[in-house]
């Protein structure tokens, strides 16, 4: 059974680390990795290398600090059920074996 890593990230930095992180547990082979941007974490959604965690992780932003940054979908990785609120953060916390914050 696979462990799940929840990643919380509201800061607009890091996402080298956050990528190696996800690199990481796909070599590992047995962590499943949900991410949630919340904040000025939504802002990495526009760096042209934010494309490299698709495929490695679930991901989800917050739809209110999206759109409190002027910022439109689609971002790749992204789904449209994927612009949430705080509450799937929320469930994200209650669902995983382990927690970090970037």
């Amino acid at each position: 059974m696979a462990r799940k890593l929840g990643v919380f990230v509201s800061s607009n930095e890091h996402l080298d680390k956050i990528i190696k992180l996800c690199q990481a547990a796909k070599k590992k082979g047995d962590v499943e990795v949900t991410i949630f941007f919340s904040h000025l974490g939504t802002m990495l959604t526009q760096d042209p290398r934010f494309g490299e965690l698709e495929g490695m992780a679930k991901m989800a932003l917050c739809n209110v600090g999206f759109e409190s940054h002027n910022l439109k979908p689609p971002v790749v990785g992204i789904g449209e059920k994927d612009y949430a609120t705080q509450a799937r953060n929320g469930d994200l916390i209650e669902e995983c074996d382990r927690y970090v914050t970037f």
